[in-house]
């Protein structure tokens, strides 16, 4: 079944947990939580106290997508009883191994993203150490922009990677995905779907978690 995971980044804070409440309304399977860090991205998001509180607030698991330098330092900040996952760059890990061995050891499945000019051939030697692999689909570090087609194709591969070599991580995307072209994300095999701006700028947005979901269901 593919998931959705609304991305709080596009949520608006002084309403954070009425709209949280809005997307677990609408059907939501996680709450994607973007922690960046003005030096790996181009912008300063939140830290671990933001996503803290909402805890026991929501029933849905925490998605940490974090978009910074030396991660490592900071993992056991983002363990919470919610924490489902934690997601680190390849770009930014020195021994990914290493980080994806923390990560489990605190507690979480490990995840590991690359940016949309990293080739996944960089992502070899631990497709069998990763519960999940994030495909941006955006230059981190900003929400609302347009979704960089090549993103699919990466999806496409690692789908049959992960068939080809019996490997059970879960792949997920991040950034540009809207109603336009939910489907297309959707039939190429994709099994979480980040939406920020898409769902939390609808006026109703667990009606539009509703239509996302439906609409990635149907075609994938």
């Amino acid at each position: 079944m593919i998931q959705l995971a609304p991305s709080i980044l596009s949520a608006d804070f002084s309403q954070l947990g009425q709209q949280v409440r809005c997307i677990e309304e609408g059907g939501a399977h996680l709450i994607h939580v973007d922690v960046m860090d003005g030096h790996f991205v181009p912008n300063i998001s939140f830290g671990a106290a933001v996503m803290k509180s909402l805890t026991g607030r929501t029933g849905l698991p925490f998605d940490v997508h974090l978009m910074i330098e030396k991660p490592d330092d900071y993992l056991e900040d983002f363990i919470t009883p919610q924490t489902e996952y934690i997601t680190v760059h390849q770009e930014a890990c020195v021994h990914l191994h290493r980080t994806l061995q923390h990560i489990r050891a605190a507690g979480a499945k490990a995840g590991v993203s690359i940016n949309p000019a990293t080739p996944l051939c960089m992502l070899d030697e631990v497709l069998e150490e990763a519960d999940l692999i994030l495909i941006m689909s955006v230059n981190p570090g900003f929400g609302g922009q347009k979704m960089i087609p090549s993103a699919l194709h990466k999806i496409e591969e690692l789908k049959r990677r992960r068939e080809e070599r019996g490997l059970s991580y879960r792949i997920e995307i991040d950034g540009g995905v809207n109603l336009d072209n939910i489907a297309r994300v959707a039939q190429a095999g994709t099994d979480i779907i980040v939406a920020g701006s898409a769902a939390f700028g609808a006026e109703d947005i667990a009606g539009r978690v509703r239509d996302l979901i439906r609409c990635a269901q149907v075609n994938g």
